[in-house]
């Protein structure tokens, strides 16, 4: 053979290689791309607070790591930080992280050849019938056996590399869900401090309507021993203050049960945890908030990154499945040597040595490798549509949280102008029958009002600062921002 035909030759196996190297069946995955939208609600939002302070959106800005911040509490603060260091939900799906991790480092040694090495000592008494052991007859010997062996798996189809790929893409949705669940506990830990905010205002409020409620009983009892009022009168003043004091213990409830949800919020049972006393005024309703664009959105959100990567997985688990209906090459070699002295064990007259390839081709399976096939392709579009039903989630959660702060600011205002003249009527009444110039149940109707409007104004407050915790949960929370993030893949 000519050495130019064996330089010919070798190029074409080295080719061959390379082809069959680069060669894996089925699908290759591809992004999917963002919805075309460049909106999220039908039409643009306003989004601007008609009282103070005033509030509005930053078409494009970036969502801060620490979106909290921006609420200026620094009890709200050193809640999140305490959670995000002894959740055990969130060190939980820190370590689910870990295990797909370690699980995809361990199914990439498929693409490395396997080295292994092994040794025995053994004592023989050959018999004296049957043919010796060693060349040399010795009756009674000691043997040392040692050998090396290499195997490797040419996946010529690409299973093994599916199969890598389909481990990383699960990796990678773990990493997802984790920021999922990060966001999940900040956001929670925001929404139940404003909730023990607002219940403890309106425990306040209660407990101011209550003392003005029993201040005007004594009024209505000395003007009912005056003479002035009726019996009838100082009875539905009685019932109003009995009304008021009874709406106080739900709100205590709830309010102890806010202060056990920020506990193990924050990885403490009840009756260790030390919860702050929060106020609505303690919080500062942030003036401007991040909206990220639309086309952002599909790489912000953990649940559609997590969706994704669930998709990605699906994608290669076809190719998986396909591979195991193909061929399987798989070459072997093996060194070592046998000896009675261990010094001796490599000597030339000792040595021993294989090499081997063997093919494996499935024939007949019962129709599992091809119904295997079919499922794991059922499940990519199982994938597909699930990731699609995400998306359209996630930006039906954007749109819905713009609304309610375009119209919170609304309600804010309506309830601050109710609450200003209900006040000012409460006022006059109280005076007035102080001056026994207006009877009982007339100022506890006013007095009913002012309750009602009271009450609802906490509540407008509330809803306002948790419609903006909402945004940024449904903007994703800006865990891209964060330099201390998960285990990377």
């Amino acid at each position: 053979m000519t050495q130019t035909r064996k330089r010919s030759m070798r190029a074409s196996l080295l080719l061959a290689a390379a082809f069959l190297s680069g060669c894996a069946v089925g699908p290759d995955f591809e992004r999917p791309a963002a919805p075309p939208t460049v909106t999220y609600t039908r039409a643009p939002s306003a989004a601007k607070a008609s009282v103070l302070p005033a509030q509005s959106l930053a078409a494009g800005a970036d969502v801060p790591a620490k979106w909290w911040a921006l609420f200026h509490s620094s009890a709200l603060d050193l809640m999140e930080e305490e959670a995000l260091k002894a959740n055990p939900d969130l060190e939980a799906a820190r370590a689910s992280l870990s295990e797909a991790r370690e699980l995809y480092l361990a199914q990439r040694g498929g693409l490395l050849p396997a080295v292994g090495i092994s040794g025995q000592v053994q004592r023989v008494k050959d018999s004296s019938v049957v043919s010796p052991t060693l060349a040399t007859p010795v009756p009674e010997f000691t043997l040392f056996t040692g050998q090396a062996s290499l195997s490797y798996r040419l996946d010529l189809f690409g299973g093994v590399r599916r199969g890598v790929e389909q481990m990383r893409a699960v990796a990678e949705q773990e990493r997802y869900q984790y920021e999922a669940a990060y966001l999940s506990l900040t956001t929670n830990v925001a929404m139940a401090a404003i909730q023990a905010a607002s219940l403890r205002d309106q425990i306040q409020a209660e407990d101011y309507l209550i003392a003005a409620a029993r201040k005007l009983l004594e009024i209505e009892r000395r003007q009912q021993d005056l003479g002035q009022v009726s019996g009838a009168d100082v009875a539905a003043q009685a019932l109003a203050l009995a009304q008021a004091e009874a709406a106080l213990p739900p709100l205590r409830k709830a309010l102890a049960q806010q202060e056990d949800i920020l506990a193990a919020l924050g990885g403490q049972v009840p009756s260790e945890a030390t919860v702050p006393v929060l106020k609505l005024s303690d919080f500062t309703l942030p003036q401007t908030l991040p909206v990220s664009l639309p086309s952002s959105l599909v790489n912000q959100r953990p649940d559609i990154r997590a969706a994704e990567a669930a998709l990605h997985a699906s994608t290669a688990a076809v190719g998986v499945a396909e591979a195991d209906r193909l061929p399987d090459l798989e070459i072997s070699a093996g060194f070592g040597g046998a000896s009675t002295v261990l010094s001796n064990l490599l000597s030339p007259g000792n040595q021993a040595w294989s090499v081997a390839a063997g093919i494996a081709q499935p024939i007949f399976a019962g129709g599992a490798l091809v119904h295997k096939q079919k499922a794991a392709e059922a499940h990519l579009d199982q994938s597909r549509a699930r990731y699609r039903s995400t998306v359209v989630a996630a930006f039906q959660n954007v749109a819905d949280t713009l609304y309610a702060i375009e119209h919170d600011s609304d309600a804010v205002k309506a309830d601050a102008a109710a609450l200003d003249a209900a006040r000012k009527a409460l006022g006059v009444a109280e005076a007035r029958a102080r001056l026994g110039a207006m009877s009982g149940g007339s100022v506890l109707t006013i007095q009913q009002s002012y309750q009602s409007v009271l009450m609802t104004m906490v509540q407008a407050e509330a809803t306002r600062l948790a419609d903006a915790v909402m945004l940024f949960q449904a903007l994703g929370g800006g865990w891209w921002n964060r330099t201390n993030g998960p285990i990377e893949n």
